[in-house]
């Protein structure tokens, strides 16, 4: 379909990050997936391209635009070539907003230059192991001694959490004060008390660092708190429709891709005679495939507007992201099953999107939670 929602300037823009990944990324992917983690070098090259920090200050480093297209352009690039990786729509999507939110000129000058330069890497940290979609359920605790707070606690399925040089950790403050007593604290590398667990091994997005972390009475200056104190959990809710977004724009691109990718294969891959396309059977699945992944990107460019606009609502965006999220399941188990035997094998571009889709309903909100969220937003 013709897309109408970038302008000249966007698709320049597409071009420099798609040649980035193509010389930067897509080579070395294979062997970051065995290692379990993206070399950090590459995170410096994307810096000095300006693929990261865009809504960030110029005169940190960073792009300077509110405009979230460009950011759409990254998590659309990289999701059609399969690098989830290198997590660049994790920190300009779902980690920047909060620096640029709530950070203090002080700490903007402390931290800004190095994130946006892709010399220091960032990562959050909300998830505990008794606690997910429900942020009110965390334990981690920060206790005020005076200059500096006592962090204990443990989080896990942290994204960027082996490489991170900054971790923005929900804790709290106040533990007799419900969601107003959450807030955020920046945890530097190399803090007494401060250690990374395992770099978790999971089904997909295996070149994803994804860690433990454990804080053992880290003391944390005062110097670290990100906003004001108990302002935490209004911070999270303040910047979950962008990160909702940015999720359903990757489901959404890697939806397309897997249309792409399996038109091209059974046209050429033959049974009986002939392409395997030329079945109904094939023809009628790749017709289903082929609208709901227009259907998708209808809803979410119109989305993707509403929210440059300003105007993209919490109810909007839990819709964008489980439909999104679910339907690119059911593409990617369409696709592998059209593949055949190929399909399961990892060397297939279908196989690895297969399991690297997976977690898309569950991170960033579960669909349950989503459907929470709308249900009550109509009044249930």
């Amino acid at each position: 379909m013709t897309r109408t929602l970038f302008e000249p300037e966007h698709e320049a823009f597409r071009e420099t990050v798609g040649t980035f990944l193509d010389k930067e990324a897509v080579p070395f992917h294979e062997q970051w997936e065995k290692d379990g983690i993206v070399d950090r070098g590459v995170w410096a090259k994307a810096g000095a391209q300006g693929l990261l920090g865009l809504q960030l200050a110029e005169e940190y480093g960073g792009g300077g635009t509110p405009d979230f297209r460009y950011n759409a352009v990254v998590g659309e690039e990289m999701t059609r070539r399969g690098v989830y990786g290198c997590a660049f729509t994790l920190f300009n999507d779902m980690i920047a907003p909060y620096f640029a939110a709530s950070a203090t000129p002080e700490q903007q000058e402390r931290w800004l230059p190095g994130l946006c330069a892709g010399t220091s890497i960032a990562a959050i940290a909300m998830t505990e192991p008794g606690a997910g979609s429900d942020l009110q359920g965390i334990s981690t605790r920060a206790v005020d001694e005076g200059d500096h707070y006592v962090l204990t606690g443990q989080k896990t399925f942290i994204s960027n959490g082996i490489l991170a040089d900054l971790v923005v950790v929900v804790a709290r403050t106040a533990p007799d004060a419900g969601h107003q007593g959450i807030s955020l604290l920046v945890v530097e590398r190399g803090m007494d008390g401060f250690q990374r667990g395992r770099n978790l091994d999971k089904i997909g997005q295996h070149a994803q660092d994804t860690a433990e972390l454990f804080f053992d009475h880290v003391r944390v200056p005062k110097e670290n708190l990100l906003g004001e104190e108990g302002s935490g959990f209004a911070q999270l809710m303040t910047n979950l429709a962008q990160e909702r977004l940015s999720i359903a724009v990757t489901a959404t691109a890697a939806c397309e891709m897997l249309v792409d990718t399996s038109l091209a294969y059974v046209k050429e891959r033959t049974a009986f005679g002939r392409p395997i396309g030329s079945f109904q059977h094939t023809r009628f699945t790749l017709a289903e495939m082929a609208t709901e992944a227009h259907i998708a990107r209808v809803f979410i460019d119109d989305c993707i507007a509403r929210h440059v606009r300003g105007e993209l609502d919490a109810k909007t965006a839990s819709m964008a992201k489980w439909w999104t999220t679910e339907l690119q399941n059911k593409i990617a188990d369409r696709a592998v099953q059209l593949h055949g035997g190929y399909g399961y094998m990892s060397e297939y571009p279908v196989a690895r999107a297969f399991v690297d889709s997976r977690v898309q309903t569950i991170y960033g909100g579960t669909t349950e939670i989503q459907k929470e969220i709308i249900g009550r937003s109509l009044g249930l």
